[in-house]
């Protein structure tokens, strides 16, 4: 399978994009898989209202999951966990995407030589998953599984097949749409979940297609929730979801359920040293999801909301520095860039150079303002304005900072643009 994470950082404990797996024809009838990594970047995302609601999908009708009392001899678990893959398995699809080369840098660095083109034809070299979002055909999956394709097939759970079309991509969130010709297929579509309701510790199970392996469904909990993960863009995705649920290659694009069948983010990356499951996988959280599909459906891209600022979340250990009391939470505006929403809306960045012995924790500058909450929210970390502006803006929303600026709190108003590029 294809851990698709993009060249430019790498660490020692990389976090990768479990996108397709690669498959290369060895033979006419062989198939071989092969698993490499490369590094991402951040970013966030943009709504289709104003008004602080979540879009809803406007999906098929199908009954309300319940979870009743086991059968006899089947503990409470095993129901839950056979009810989410009766509910979903036709949810959710394969996606083969074709290329007219390999997505990677050096072909020669693989364990085995990919086979030569020379006739023109496209190459079946990247496989991941993806799930039924209407009853029109559209199909949800991540950007980084299509990326590089020409050409898109979608595999069912009994097998039958279409071809696709991409109809909108979002590098920022990491998803993408396609779009088949519904005629003549069982069109089930997911039921999404609210975010609102998911904790650490909550059940929670995958259906996707790891290593090629059609319909595989994993379990295990939430480990963490809203956690910040790179994207393929140049920001970060917040308000992500963490979880222990085996998360391999081929995984991406697939749905990660709550015990109520309900989906609750799309599976994308793995932190791992074997480009396999480590037990800590990502998903991207539902909130996102159903702000950022119905735009890419409609328009084929998504706007997100931009302010234009770097923060530093504030800690007590840079009180002296900063003059702010060691009970405050909140974040440090640490620069202000030009021609920005927040440079036009007066907010202030950091300009008295200060020595710290917290390089790392506390900014090496004083005097930026101290954002204490937006629209009457409290905030604690910069993390916490990343998610408000994801769940909640579209450009050209305008938004009240509460600062503490010179000692006296003060309201801002700010209006948002969309990122650029």
């Amino acid at each position: 399978m294809y851990d698709l994470t993009p060249p430019p950082r790498r660490t020692k404990v990389p976090l990768l994009l479990i996108g397709g797996g690669l498959l290369v024809f060895v033979s006419l009838c062989a198939v071989v898989t092969l698993g490499f990594m490369s590094m991402t970047r951040p970013e966030t995302t943009r709504a289709t209202t104003s008004d602080n609601q979540f879009i809803r999908v406007a999906a098929t009708p199908r009954p309300q999951i319940t979870i009743e009392a086991p059968p006899e001899g089947i503990d409470y678990e095993s129901a839950v966990l056979r009810n989410i893959y009766a509910q979903n398995n036709r949810s959710v699809v394969n996606v083969t995407v074709w290329m007219d080369h390999p997505p990677v840098d050096d072909p020669s660095a693989l364990p085995i030589p990919l086979p030569e083109n020379n006739n023109g034809e496209l190459l079946p070299l990247v496989n991941g998953s993806g799930f039924v979002w209407d009853a029109d055909g559209h199909v949800v999956t991540n950007f980084h599984v299509v990326e590089d394709g020409q050409r898109f097939q979608v595999t069912f759970y009994d097998g039958a097949t279409a071809l696709a079309e991409v109809v909108g991509r979002d590098e920022d969130s990491d998803l993408a749409v396609l779009k088949i010709n519904p005629e003549g297929y069982d069109l089930v579509p997911v039921q999404p979940g609210n975010i609102d309701d998911v904790y650490v510790g909550m059940r929670v199970a995958a259906i996707g297609n790891p290593f090629g392996l059609q319909g595989t469904l994993t379990s295990g909990i939430v480990s963490a929730i809203g956690r910040t993960i790179p994207s393929r863009g140049s920001f970060s995705i917040p308000d992500s979801i963490q979880t222990d649920a085996a998360i391999n290659p081929g995984n991406s694009g697939g749905p990660l359920f709550n015990e109520r069948g309900e989906i609750i983010g799309v599976n994308a990356q793995i932190r791992s040293e074997v480009r396999a499951n480590s037990g800590v996988g990502f998903a991207i959280p539902i909130a996102i999801v159903t702000r950022v599909v119905p735009e890419l459906i409609e328009n084929g891209q998504y706007e997100h909301s931009y302010m234009g600022i770097s923060g530093v979340t504030f800690s007590p250990l840079c009180s002296e520095e900063q003059g702010i009391a060691k009970n405050q939470r909140g974040v440090i505006v640490d620069r202000v860039l030009g021609n920005t929403p927040a440079a036009r809306a007066g907010l202030r960045g950091s300009t008295r150079p200060v020595q710290t012995a917290f390089t790392g924790i506390c900014p090496q500058a004083s005097g930026g303002d101290f954002v204490v909450a937006v629209d009457g929210q409290p905030v604690s970390t910069f993390d916490d304005i990343l998610i408000f502006l994801a769940r909640n803006t579209s450009p050209g929303d305008t938004i009240n900072l509460t600062v503490l600026r010179g000692g006296e709190t003060r309201d801002v108003l700010l209006t948002l643009s969309p990122r650029p590029d």
